[in-house]
């Protein structure tokens, strides 16, 4: 173990820039991210004496632990925001609290292969085949700067993939002049795909004749002493700036990190005393308001990395109420009842073999690429005992199980009356909190995007001559409310007991809820 830096030294060659600090104790664990304006005022005023005595109890203790540090010079900022963030979320220092959570800075997205791409907010990158700009530091710029973008180069805001005459009758942007209205072919689609790509080179950062137009424009403003229209040129122009000034974007790649999924998975086994390291795992997180919506998830990691073509998502069926122990025996019953039942089809004349059936399901799961070296369950005794319940009777004996409770992080295994806690700065318990956070984050998005599903369900409700049994014939046969507003009369008037009459006024109510969009 080496001895504590000489943080004056240190100090003496930190620079006045913006940047990154990161703060590690003795075992070289990362304790503390954090930014500043200017590094060596920042990160110096935890060394001065007068700071040391006036400070927190928490602020003393991180002081006490620091035992070395590293700084990162970053450009500007808004650099330093998305940077701090990224190294949060990477090592969950134990000091920090902002951005432990799984909320992300915004992204602008757009699909050139749509007929009319659009420009929309998001805050997940998907490998979707679409175009993707940021992450941005502030999201008030963002969002000022995406609107008057928009005006700017007539670009649509409505949600529907392919806007056709029915939505441009209900649209105010053609009337205020805000779209070009490629829908009713204002334009042609070549001359829209230009204005797409005139926006994305701005958003690039390439395009400045725009910002130069808008500080001209104010200073006109100001020489007529038109001041209120001079500041609000100044503050568009603000957002402007902030919004394509050019900056670094923080890939996993770029970060400097301790996380070492080898040595993570060589710990875990050591501390749970594991037959073999648990390349592969798998977790399982329930997810409910009250009764409404009971989802689970399953993610897989392997080798200390997700593998998200392993993950599963789960409506629970078997219990009408909130029942955390019953939803995670349903999901694990579900789960490795399925994969217990391809293995064996994939076995040659197994339906006709004599071996017993306690050894053939033994053999099967050792054979099986798809049960996993652990199953890990959140939550604490109840939902651990339920999966092993659950496992016993498939035949899953030698299963390797534990829960992870999250209030404490204890860690709860068969047989075992007490929990297990690991030193919060273990690489074995980050690896169990990097699963069990992308298991809650996988469950949660599921969960809210059922819940947005229901609110549009709804509307059937609210249409006269829609009764339940309508309800149910018109979403199995169009899936969705979205597909059944893009549907005809004709095609809605096909489905039984939905009589032509009835089908125009559920055309009329879907179309006046959601003008131009679903």
């Amino acid at each position: 173990m080496s001895g504590r830096a000489d943080f004056q030294e240190k100090l003496r060659d930190m620079p006045h820039k913006p940047g990154v600090y990161v703060m590690r104790d003795r075992l070289k664990h990362v304790i503390y991210v954090g930014k500043a304006g200017d590094l060596r005022k920042r990160v110096g005023s935890y060394f001065l004496a007068s700071r040391k005595a006036a400070a927190d109890a928490k602020t003393r203790a991180l002081i006490a632990s620091v035992w070395d540090l590293e700084y990162h010079v970053v450009r500007s900022d808004a650099e330093a925001v998305l940077f701090e963030g990224k190294l949060i979320k990477e090592f969950r220092p134990k000091y920090n609290v902002s951005f432990k959570d799984d909320k992300r800075f915004l992204l602008v997205r757009v699909n050139l292969g749509d007929v009319f791409p659009r420009f929309a907010l998001t805050r997940l990158r998907k490998d979707d085949g679409a175009r993707y700009f940021g992450p941005f530091a502030h999201s008030g710029p963002l969002r000022s700067t995406l609107n008057t973008m928009r005006k700017k180069f007539g670009l649509r805001s409505c949600r529907a993939a392919v806007p056709d005459e029915r939505d441009f009758k209900h649209c105010m942007e053609h009337a205020l002049k805000n779209c070009s209205a490629p829908c009713v072919a204002k334009i042609t689609r070549d001359d829209y795909l230009e204005r797409v790509a005139a926006a994305c080179e701005f958003l690039d950062g390439q395009s400045r004749e725009w910002i130069v137009q808008v500080e001209s424009d104010m200073k006109a403003a100001a020489e007529r002493l038109d001041f209120e229209k001079a500041a609000q040129l100044r503050n568009l122009l603000d957002d402007l700036k902030t919004t394509t000034k050019p900056m670094t974007r923080f890939t996993r790649k770029s970060l400097p990190t301790t996380i070492h999924p080898e040595a993570d998975i060589a710990a875990l086994q050591d501390a749970l005393g594991l037959p073999r390291p648990p390349r592969v795992m798998e977790c399982f997180d329930i997810s409910n308001i009250s009764s409404t919506h009971i989802v689970a998830s399953m993610v897989r990691f392997r080798d200390g990395v997700p593998d998200r073509a392993g993950y599963r998502k789960y409506r629970i069926h078997g219990t009408p109420h909130q029942n955390d122990f019953a939803s995670m025996a349903e999901v694990v019953r579900r789960r490795y009842g399925r994969v217990l039942r391809e293995a064996a089809a994939s076995v040659p004349d197994a339906e006709f073999s004599q071996e017993p059936v306690g050894e053939a399901v033994a053999r099967i799961a050792e054979d099986s690429p798809l049960i996993p070296d652990l199953i890990i369950v959140d939550g604490g005794k109840g939902q651990l005992s339920s999966a092993c319940r659950e496992l016993r009777r498939l035949g899953l004996h030698d299963a390797q199980v534990i829960g992870l409770a999250k209030e404490f992080e204890e860690i709860y295994r068969p047989g075992r009356p007490l929990p297990m806690r690991l030193p919060e700065d273990s690489g074995a318990l980050r690896l169990l909190q990097r699963i069990r956070d992308e298991a809650h984050r996988t469950a949660n998005d599921y969960h809210s995007l059922l819940l947005k599903r229901r609110v549009r369900e709804s509307l059937l409700d609210e249409i006269p001559g829609v009764s339940t049994a309508r309800k149910q014939a018109l979403l199995e046969r169009f899936g969705s409310v979205h597909r059944l507003k893009k549907a005809s009369a004709d095609d809605i008037a096909a489905v039984r007991g939905i009589s032509a009459s009835l089908a125009q006024n559920i055309m009329k109510t879907l179309a006046g809820n959601f003008p131009g969009s679903v």
